[in-house]
């Protein structure tokens, strides 16, 4: 009997260690919220996880979108605005491949 509930035991904590390491490999997409404000040259976009604020983008003179990662000092020039909230969300190493 101690041999069958030490297997029964055994066998529940291996169910309950693959469900947890299904749980970790399932990726879950961020909730990306997008907003603007108003700038001395225009429209300033910001991007935030939840209340945490990603970066911002906006567009220069030249038409190009230039995207502004928070604790990054690259400020790449993008030809979309989609290409620049990619950027930052990308940056922040929160781009979920399957849910983009």
């Amino acid at each position: 009997m101690i041999v069958q509930d030490e297997f029964d035991n055994q066998a529940l904590a291996k169910t309950e260690f693959d469900e947890y390491i299904d749980q970790l490999a399932d990726p879950v997409a961020p909730e990306i919220e997008i907003d603007s404000v108003p700038d001395e040259l225009g429209e300033l976009y910001r991007v935030w996880n939840a209340s945490q604020l990603l970066g911002t983008f906006y567009q220069n003179l030249e038409g190009k979108w230039v995207a502004q990662p928070c604790n990054s000092d690259d400020r790449p020039c993008c030809d979309t605005p989609l290409a620049a909230q990619i950027i930052i969300i990308a940056v922040n190493g929160l781009l979920v491949a399957d849910a983009a």
